[in-house]
């Protein structure tokens, strides 16, 4: 049974991550915005690898870790011709190491290191039939390891089902974008990240965000906003509505943007 659920799981993930028409055409022309031919990025949480493949289409050069071991595999696979693609089978967290992944066979895209997040979705509607029936030990680094060993990113793309913080947290330097996910009615989450990046930029430069709803790929705000904004902005959004992804970009003070204008 176990296998078959893992199998399912993992047929589903490939499906959704892959096969819809336009999707890749959509990420690339956002992932533009961020990064282009030869700039370095880090996703972090790969799973299927379908942000991994936009990146590498657009020309980047990619670094991609994924804890799960038969999602590691499935990308060694994908990408084993590509160059510009390295696969890590391990987590990203505030501390490097080991540690236990709470692994959903049938919906792997939930696993996630952070148990406070996942016993907190067993009581949502939305997780509905999500059941985290394994747990796996997986190798842990942070972003200071990455950058140590592979250099400064571009960007750093991060989707770890609630351990956005901690993967913020191991990174001491800021780095120029940032996208992180945002789940509507967990903004806690959301705000630990913004607070994190706004330590990180200092006096001297400062972070201004935007974010994209869903599975759409672009842009919602016509203008970036700065992070109580953004907050603000993300605290309103029903939360019944799909999850999306933060985007935040390193910008000098004159060019800052505030409220919304």
């Amino acid at each position: 049974m176990g296998l078959t659920r893992r199998a399912i799981g993992m047929a589903r993930s490939l499906f959704i991550y892959h096969a819809i028409p336009l999707r890749q055409r959509r990420m690339r022309r956002l992932y533009r915005q961020f990064a282009g031919p030869g700039d370095l990025v880090f996703d972090i949480g790969a799973h299927a690898g379908n942000r991994t493949r936009a990146l590498a289409t657009i020309g980047c050069r990619v670094v991609a870790l994924e804890p799960q071991p038969d999602f590691a595999s499935i990308l060694n696979i994908i990408f084993a011709r590509n160059r510009n693609v390295a696969i890590i089978q391990a987590a990203v967290a505030a501390s490097s190491g080991v540690d236990w992944l709470s692994v959903s066979e049938r919906t792997p895209t939930v696993s996630t290191l952070a148990q406070a997040w996942r016993d907190a979705r067993t009581r949502e509607p939305g997780f509905d039939g999500v059941e985290w029936n394994r747990q796996v030990r997986v190798r842990v680094v942070t972003l200071d390891d990455l950058i140590a060993q592979h250099g400064e990113p571009a960007l750093v793309k991060i989707d770890v089902e609630g351990s956005e913080p901690a993967v913020l947290a191991g990174l001491s330097r800021p780095v120029r974008a940032v996208s992180f996910e945002y789940l509507p009615g967990v903004i806690e989450e959301v705000r630990a990240c913004v607070e994190r990046l706004s330590q990180l930029a200092g006096d001297e430069s400062h972070y201004e965000f935007n974010w994209s709803p869903g599975e759409r790929y672009e842009l919602a705000s016509p203008v970036w906003l700065d992070g109580s904004a953004l907050v603000s902005t993300l605290a309103a959004i029903d939360p019944g509505a799909r999850a999306g992804d933060v985007y935040a970009r390193r910008s000098s003070n004159d060019r800052r943007h505030g409220g919304g204008g």
